[in-house]
């Protein structure tokens, strides 16, 4: 299910694959919901692109029938699908941003198998014994992401420029400073979503040797926010 792993740098957790799960979901523009999702612990990685629709190569100025939508890569052994899809329904209101822009600011879930699609049932079915009626969100299977451009992944950390500068050090390339998990955690920081202190007991946590982990945590302690 998951295809998006980066080049292994020596830095990178080494996150079993054969356990991460992919959704990809449209909550309006997505800059928000990309650093949302990317502060949770056991989210690995985060992308925003273009999903949801036939239109062929979109951007953000040519979208065609796509959807403004971020993907997710998750381990469920450490954030299950349901608390996901909670966070998805919670987070954003699918009527207001329905028919607004088009198709541009659907809401959107794009799951991957059948387990995927009965658990989005299951939650649904809760939902509505709580009285939270039946949300306006367009339920399909996943057929394909495109990757927006560079500008638009990782918005907010983007906003910090020492930030990008000392992050850069340890991911050289864009692919890396795109997925890396420490980005997405960095880039939910930026927006507000977790603190400086829980990032540096989840990475301590993290499955890479320690010399990496004291790494990662001397450098996002030297940055100036």
């Amino acid at each position: 299910m998951n295809n998006r792993d980066i080049h292994d740098n020596g830095i990178e957790p080494s996150f079993s694959t054969s356990n991460v799960q992919t959704v990809t979901l449209g909550m309006g523009c997505f800059w928000s919901p990309e650093a949302l999702f990317g502060h949770l612990p056991g989210v690995i990685r985060t992308s925003v692109g273009y999903a949801g629709g036939s239109s062929i190569a979109p951007t953000y100025r040519e979208m065609g029938d796509h959807t403004e939508t971020v993907q997710i890569d998750f381990d469920p052994e450490i954030i299950t699908f349901e608390t996901i899809l909670d966070m998805f329904w919670n987070n954003h209101n699918p009527m207001n941003i329905n028919d607004y822009k088009g198709r541009q600011y659907r809401s959107l879930l794009l799951y991957c198998d059948g387990n995927q699609q009965e658990v989005i049932q299951q939650v649904l079915g809760k939902r509505k014994e709580l009285g939270k009626g039946e949300p306006e969100t367009e339920i399909a299977p996943y057929t394909g992401f495109y990757l927006a451009e560079d500008r638009h992944q990782k918005y907010y950390l983007k906003r910090y420029p020492h930030a990008m500068e000392r992050f850069s050090t340890l991911y050289a390339s864009q692919d890396e400073r795109i997925l890396a998990t420490l980005a997405a955690r960095l880039n939910g920081l930026a927006k507000g979503y977790t603190n400086l202190a829980h990032i540096i007991n989840e990475i301590q946590q993290w499955p890479t040797s320690s010399s990496n982990r004291n790494r990662m945590i001397e450098l996002i302690k030297q940055i100036r926010w």
